[in-house]
């Protein structure tokens, strides 16, 4: 940062941000794209395929995982951030115009899909420490039980599953 050399910065979050994100907005905004762009767990929901479609997904998936399935918050934080990572592989590398987000929930697991028109498969690649990008389906790998790709005759789903405890 120029002109900050040797000054120490603040560590952690800072006032400012911790005073734009709130739970209660997080869960409006929640709220509201479910209510725009329907629930997907009644049918697939198209969005349009740019990069802030990765926020509606995730709100999707925030308030589906959370609020209507009830499931614990470690389990929503994970699940919300490979959807982030599936939408974002969508938006970035299959030049489609919409994608569609499914989730499903059956005894014990939930599966997450994210459908588009390209029939060109993901390749998950060995990670190296300093990579700053490259790490989506790294971390679904990780962070799943598992996943994988359904080639359909127009396109792919690509899709993860996480076991959960029931009820």
């Amino acid at each position: 940062m120029a002109g900050l050399e040797g000054i120490e910065q603040p560590r952690g979050e800072s006032r400012a941000t911790a005073a734009r994100w709130s739970p209660t907005v997080e869960d409006e905004h929640a709220l509201k794209a479910l209510e725009l762009f329907g629930n997907p767990t009644e049918a697939e929901v198209p969005l349009p395929s740019r990069p802030e479609s990765a926020a509606t997904a995730r709100r999707l998936a925030q308030v589906v995982v959370l609020r209507q399935w009830g499931l614990t918050p470690k389990v929503t934080e994970d699940a919300v951030l490979l959807v982030s990572e599936l939408v974002g592989n969508a938006v970035r590398h299959t030049g489609a115009r919409v994608f569609g987000l499914r989730m499903r929930r059956r005894r014990g697991w939930i599966r997450i899909e994210v459908r588009d028109p390209s029939r060109g498969l993901p390749c998950l690649m060995p990670v190296q420490e300093m990579d700053i990008s490259g790490r989506g389906l790294f971390l679904v790998d990780k962070l799943s039980d598992r996943w994988g790709v359904d080639l359909l005759p127009r396109g792919k789903t690509t899709w993860f599953e996480m076991r959960v405890a029931d009820r």
